[in-house]
């Protein structure tokens, strides 16, 4: 493992037990519930790519994801996923308005 890949992957492990927790505290299953688990099953695959060494490669062509972009989103599966960013983003406030 690279240092990048060694600190994405104490973060992930750090989230993998965060979202866990909170799967365990919760009462009721619920909108939530399912987008924790999405996540935690998304972490769980990035991890297991660490392992495997193959972390970083787009799952469609097999060419490695740009690093800027695993340290955004570390469980980030292909460059198509990356498309979908932008709908996520804040748009800027314009100056004008201020």
């Amino acid at each position: 493992m690279n240092a990048l890949q060694e600190k994405l992957f104490l973060e992930l492990r750090q989230t993998q037990e965060e979202i866990a927790k909170s799967l365990k505290n919760k009462q009721k299953h619920d909108w939530l519930s399912t987008i924790l688990e999405e996540e935690l099953a998304d972490i769980d695959l990035a991890l297991k790519k660490m392992e495997d060494g193959n972390f970083g490669q787009c799952e469609i062509s097999g060419e490695f994801l740009p690093k800027d972009l695993l340290k955004m989103i570390p469980t980030l599966k292909s460059m198509k996923d990356s498309e979908y960013l932008e709908v996520y983003f804040k748009k800027p406030i314009d100056n004008s308005f201020l």
